[in-house]
């Protein structure tokens, strides 16, 4: 079975699966995006490439083809900035950095228990790994653990009172730098993808990003509204960054970000395949 047999062809180059903080398997997500028509989809979750291989091998039973990719947290200039590893092809070498960054969410997630702990909430961190579910644990996992434990009522009132920035038990990342991300993109073969800049992909901040080897930009993403997407896609060309686009869906049945939502055309997809291929060919890469 092949998928959108018929009618315009649309990608979705921005989701994630139960190997970080989505809530559908890697199968479920492909079969999903079978579903939603979708011709190609990009799993990108937080730190890890474990679901990876079970997404190829059902995208190749299919007829979805997978891009391999991963996001990454990193900071620029005191802001947090977000970056999508597309069309991973080194993974071995790759590994051994999620690994390092994975450690760095653990020791986080155990932090973040400590301070509810002195805060009088009787959390543990196997509950918190529970919700992971061997995952790359997060934020959301924490979340999801008061929620069981009926600390709190939905995932607004866990971030409002205790994991946002303005929360009693609030721990921040470690900081890890934009060009430290850009290149473990690079050496992984991927191209490096400035994820949902919104309003704060501007000239000022996109250019130092840029000048480290930012290859594209995320320019339809469910956060930005229509001035940004047209600001994106005009840096995208001014810089010549490869433009690209999804859902960041996690897995929700409905809501903003369903998967295949943005309608992202195969196009965008075809210029990154051919950026790629010119990385590849290139004498730097040999």
């Amino acid at each position: 079975m092949s998928a959108n047999a018929g009618g315009p062809a649309f990608v979705d180059l921005h989701s994630h699966s139960t190997a970080s903080d989505g809530t559908a398997a890697p199968e479920e997500v492909i079969e999903t995006a079978l579903r939603c028509g979708l011709t190609a989809l990009a799993l990108t979750d937080h730190d890890t490439i474990e679901g990876i291989p079970t997404a190829r091998a059902v995208g190749a039973r299919v007829g979805v083809r997978v891009i391999p990719g991963v996001e990454l947290s990193a900071f620029h200039e005191g802001h947090e900035v977000h970056l999508l590893a597309l069309h991973l092809t080194h993974l071995d070498g790759l590994q051994r950095r999620l690994t390092e960054l994975r450690t760095m969410r653990y020791n986080r997630a155990q932090a973040i228990v400590e301070k509810l702990n002195t805060l009088g909430v009787p959390l543990t961190l196997d509950e918190v790994l529970l919700q992971s579910n061997g995952g790359a644990v997060g934020r959301p996992h924490v979340a999801r653990a008061l929620i069981a434990r009926g600390v709190v009522q939905d995932f607004r009132d866990a971030f409002t009172k205790y994991l946002g920035s303005a929360g009693t038990a609030f721990v921040p990342k470690e900081h890890f730098s934009i060009e430290d991300a850009i290149a473990i993109a690079h050496e992984a073969g991927a191209l490096a993808i400035w994820a949902h800049p919104g309003d704060g992909g501007r000239r000022d901040r996109l250019e130092p990003l840029v000048a480290a080897g930012l290859d594209g930009l995320e320019i339809r993403h469910p956060s930005h509204s229509g001035e940004d997407v047209k600001r994106l896609q005009a840096l995208a060309d001014f810089f010549n960054l490869v433009p690209s686009g999804g859902s960041d869906w996690h897995g929700a049945p409905d809501g903003p970000r369903r998967l295949g939502i943005m309608n992202v055309p195969v196009e965008w997809l075809e210029r990154q395949d051919e950026r790629v291929a010119s990385v590849a060919s290139s004498p730097s890469a040999q």
